[in-house]
């Protein structure tokens, strides 16, 4: 077997163990985690808005925990499939931030209802309020639910504030649901670099917001949860104050997607960099390049290419070369590494990084201190 935790468990604790990593491996700085969790923690109790961060972006019950001993009201999932594995792992106040539909699925949100403490699902059409509300009577369950709410992504969500209204009369008409809020997440807008025209961009968004949100409460469905935002618009969105609860997740890591954003509007980096890819150079036959054991299969793509953080020059440029294999170039590179020599990168966007591996390897420094699974990994459906 050559699984992360037969190849490395023997070198927890000791000291400099992070150095005989197999690699490519995923490694999280356990200070700068924590420190993370803390800082947001902080940030949202000082507004007096709740904090469910998204899990999506770790899959892991560890983190989890620790995010919820740190204040959050629960966590977010993407999918039917994360959320059971949280519950399962003891994890309560689950929101379920994609609409749940397909028959099996709803099936097995109607179970997961039976025994999660404190779970919610968005919804985003009455025809699958109505399913949802005939499973949970055959579960003998019931079900908080959230309106999804389109920004204007077209992705999921209700179209209009007119039609949210009529997704929350459908909804009063059901014996097993309940209705408790909204959800708006402006995907699109978290990556705007220039913190000016984020805000700027949320600001024209969340007036769209309040419109849907005044047509609810004129018709008798004033929400009690208003939930969204993410790591690139949490400033703008406290300032802003009509989220009741923030779901960012990336915070937690910081990618060079979320590194290249200025976040707080001063050029500050208010999160540290806690998440990496450690590989090793494989091949130095060329006096500006070298060959690492990181590519396609170690490093999402979708965000751009990963930067080197520490083991070769900071402006070397990564250049993916394959499924296993990626070029670091830069003059002299080839005379100063050789073959077996470490190298750490900042992925390029953490969240489908994380679901390309089993396990964390948890690191205080240099030192293996523990080793966590991905707990929810793979689980798309």
């Amino acid at each position: 077997m050559t699984d992360d935790v037969t190849l490395h468990a023997h070198l927890i604790g000791r000291q400099g163990s992070r150095a005989d990593l197999n690699t490519p491996v995923l490694v999280l700085d356990e200070g700068a985690l924590d420190r993370n969790i803390a800082a947001m923690a902080a940030l949202a109790k000082a507004h007096g808005v709740g904090l469910r961060p998204h899990a999506k972006t770790h899959k892991s019950v560890d983190i989890a925990r620790r995010q919820i001993a740190a204040g959050a009201l629960g966590i977010c999932c993407a999918k039917i499939g994360e959320a059971e594995v949280m519950a399962d792992g003891g994890i309560s106040g689950i929101l379920i931030t994609s609409p749940v539909a397909a028959p099996r699925a709803v099936e097995r949100l109607a179970a997961l209802a039976g025994r999660a403490e404190g779970l919610m699902a968005v919804v985003d059409h009455p025809a699958v309020a109505a399913r949802i509300d005939a499973a949970l009577g055959q579960a003998r369950a019931s079900l908080d639910v959230i309106i999804d709410i389109d920004p204007g992504i077209a992705r999921t969500g209700v179209a209009s504030a007119e039609k949210a209204v009529e997704l929350a009369a459908a909804i009063a008409a059901l014996p097993h649901l309940r209705y408790r809020g909204v959800q708006y997440y402006c995907g699109s807008q978290q990556h705007i670099e220039d913190f000016a025209e984020r805000r700027a961009a949320i600001v024209e968004r969340t007036q769209y917001l309040e419109s849907a949100i005044a047509a609810l409460t004129d018709a008798g469905f004033a929400p009690d949860i208003v939930t969204g935002s993410g790591t690139g618009t949490h400033r703008i969105d406290l300032d802003l104050g009509v989220f009741t609860e923030l779901q960012a997740g990336s915070y937690v890591f910081m990618d060079k997607q979320y590194l290249d954003c200025d976040l707080a509007g001063d050029g500050s980096v208010p999160f540290e960099t806690a998440l990496g890819v450690d590989a090793r150079v494989v091949s130095a036959n060329h006096p500006g390049l070298v060959t690492i054991d990181a590519g396609f299969k170690s490093l999402s793509t979708d965000g751009g290419a990963a930067v080197v953080r520490r083991g070769a020059p900071a402006d070397a440029f990564f250049a993916f070369m394959g499924d296993e294999h990626a070029a670091l170039i830069a003059p002299g590179i080839g005379d100063t590494l050789a073959p077996g020599d470490p190298v750490t990168l900042t992925v390029p966007h953490c969240d489908p990084t994380v679901n390309l591996y089993d396990h964390y390897h948890v690191v205080d420094g240099d030192t293996l201190v523990a080793i966590w699974p991905v707990s929810a990994r793979g689980r798309a459906r």
